[in-house]
C-alpha cells in the first residue's frame, strides 16, 4: 500500500491537539501501531499526539462498521499483540489506519461518540507501560553501512578492511530474539571472556560496552519454504519499521567473533515499541543512493527497477547521551550522532530478497534490522567505537566528562524524523535505554561454589 490517500494528506489535522503540535512524532499523518499494558491487561493500540486509541475499546464501542475490513484488523489485534493483523493482508491494516484517521480528524462527524468514551478509547501514552509491540520468532541483523564496516576493518587491522562480500550481497548473522525488549528500563552489563589491555584472556565485566543506532524492518505476511521473495514484491512483506538499539559489547564481540557476533551482543537488543507502518512512509520514498560506476553490477536477484525508483527513504536519525552527572546538574542528553539512512548500502527490499533468496521461510514477526547508520561525516558516526577511533580520541560531552565506551548510568535514546517538503513530518518515538551495574556471577563448578 505505498499509494498516497487521504491519510497523507498535509491538511489534515486532528480534534485531538497534540497530534498537530510540530514537533510531534505522531500527528494523524503517521497512526503507528504498538502495544501496552493498561490495568494489568496487554492492549494493543496506535500512537495519536499524546494519545494511544486502545483498539480493544474501540472494537467494544461500535465505531467500526462490522465485517469491515477495518473491523477485522482491529478484532486480529484485540488479544493485545500485532501478530495476527500482521500476518493478514495489507488492505485490513491500512482500512483500519483510514478509519481511524477519519475518525480523529478535525471536522469528524463521530468525533461527539468519541469522546463520550474518550478515557476507555484514549489514554495518554505517559500512563501506559509500553511493550513489544509483537511476538518476535527470529531477528536477523544485516550489516550495510559501507562506513561503519570499512571503519571498523581498519581498527581491527585488516589488510583489507571491506569484506570481499560486501559489495555484492547483504551480510548479516542471526541474533537472538529473546532478548529482545521494549524502550526503557535497562540494559545490564554483560560478563564475558575479551583480552585486556596486557593482552591476557579474562573474564568479567565487559569494559567496552557500545550502542547501534539502526533501522528495523518488521515482517507482515510471510513467505512459504523453498519461496523466495523477489526484491520488487519484498516491501509488500514488511508491516513497517522501529528503531533498533543493537547493544554490543565489543571486547567480547571482537574476541569470540570466528562465524559471527555471539554473546557480544545477544545479552539485549532494545526497540521502539511503535511500528511506523510502511503506508505512512508513502510520502517519503526517495531512490537509494547510485552505486559506484566500479562497483560489482547486481545481481538479478537483488535489482528491482521499483526499488532502484523508490527503495530509500528521506529518514534522518538521531542518537542523544545523557549521563548521571549531566541528569544530577539538570542538563539535556547530548546529540552525538545524526545520520540518515542514505547511508545504507543496501535497501530493506534487497535485504527481504536476499534473506529469501535461498528459499528461507520468514514469518510474520520476524525483525530484520538495518546494520549501524554510519556515515561518512564524523557527526553521522553512529557507534561510541566510531566516535572515539576505537577509544584514541575520547568523546568529550559539554560538562567536561569525556567516553571512550559507555558507563554505568549512561543512557542513550535514539530518534528518527521522515521528512521530505510538501508532506507532514512524521517520528518513530524513542527508544532509550540506561547501562545498569554488572551482576556478580555465580558458579559452581562441581561442588564448590564459585563467586566472583
Amino acid at each position: 500500500m505505498s499509494a498516497l490517500n487521504l491519510t497523507h494528506d498535509p491538511a489534515r489535522r486532528s480534534w485531538i491537539e497534540s497530534a498537530n503540535l510540530p514537533d510531534t512524532d505522531f500527528p494523524i499523518q503517521n497512526l503507528p501501531f504498538g502495544a501496552f499494558e493498561r490495568d494489568g491487561v496487554a492492549r494493543a493500540g496506535v500512537a495519536i499526539g499524546e494519545h494511544v486509541l486502545d483498539l480493544r475499546a474501540l472494537l467494544d464501542s461500535g465505531l467500526l462498521a462490522p465485517g469491515s475490513d477495518a473491523a477485522l484488523a482491529c478484532e486480529a489485534a484485540a488479544d493485545g499483540t500485532l501478530n495476527r493483523l500482521m500476518s493478514m493482508p495489507a488492505r485490513h491494516a491500512s482500512a483500519l489506519r483510514a478509519a481511524l484517521s477519519d475518525l480523529l480528524k478535525s471536522d469528524a462527524p463521530q468525533r461527539a461518540r468519541v469522546e463520550q468514551r474518550i478515557e476507555a478509547l484514549l489514554p495518554r501514552i505517559d500512563t501506559l507501560t509500553l511493550r513489544m509491540p509483537c511476538e518476535v520468532g527470529d531477528y536477523t541483523d544485516f550489516l550495510t553501512s559501507l562506513h561503519h564496516t570499512e571503519r571498523h576493518g581498519r581498527y581491527k587491522g585488516l589488510a583489507d578492511p571491506l569484506p570481499p562480500a560486501f559489495k555484492s550481497l547483504p551480510i548479516a548473522y542471526h541474533g537472538r530474539a529473546s532478548s529482545l525488549r521494549a524502550s526503557g528500563g535497562e540494559v545490564r552489563r554483560p560478563h564475558g571472556q575479551y583480552r585486556d589491555a596486557n593482552g591476557q584472556i579474562v573474564f568479567g565485566p565487559a569494559p567496552a560496552l557500545d550502542f547501534e543506532l539502526e533501522l528495523a524492518a518488521w515482517i507482515g505476511e510471510g513467505n512459504a519454504l523453498t519461496q523466495p521473495i523477489a526484491v520488487d514484491d519484498a516491501r509488500a512483506h514488511i508491516f513497517g519499521y522501529s528503531l533498533l538499539n543493537d547493544w554490543s559489547a565489543k571486547s567480547i564481540q571482537w574476541f569470540e567473533q570466528v562465524l559471527g557476533p555471539f554473546l557480544g551482543k545477544s545479552f539485549h537488543s532494545s526497540v521502539s515499541p511503535w511500528i511506523v507502518t510502511t503506508e505512512a512512509l508513502a510520502p517519503f520514498r526517495k531512490a537509494p543512493v547510485a552505486r559506484a560506476a566500479d562497483d560489482p553490477p547486481l545481481m538479478p536477484h537483488l535489482h528491482g527497477a521499483r526499488d532502484q525508483r523508490e527503495g530509500g527513504l528521506h529518514l534522518e536519525l538521531y542518537a542523544h547521551l545523557s549521563t548521571q552527572r549531566l541528569r544530577d546538574s539538570g542538563a539535556d542528553a547530548v546529540r552525538i550522532t545524526h545520520t540518515h539512512l542514505d547511508n545504507l548500502y543496501w535497501t530493506f527490499a534487497q535485504m527481504v530478497a536476499h534473506h529469501t533468496s535461498n528459499g528461507c521461510n520468514l514469518r510474520t514477526g520476524d525483525l530484520l534490522g538495518s546494520g549501524t547508520i554510519s556515515g561518512a561525516d564524523d557527526a553521522a558516526r553512529a557507534c561510541i567505537t566510531e566516535l572515539t577511533n576505537a577509544g584514541r580520541d575520547p568523546l568529550r560531552l559539554p560538562n567536561g566528562e569525556t567516553r571512550t565506551a559507555l558507563e554505568d548510568g549512561d543512557e542513550i535514546s535514539l530518534s528518527a524524523r521522515a521528512t521530505k517538503a510538501g508532506a507532514v513530518s512524521i517520528g518513530f518515538g524513542e527508544c532509550r535505554a540506561r547501562i545498569a551495574p554488572a551482576l556478580a556471577p555465580t558458579f559452581a563448578p562441581g561442588n564448590a561454589e564459585f563467586t566472583a
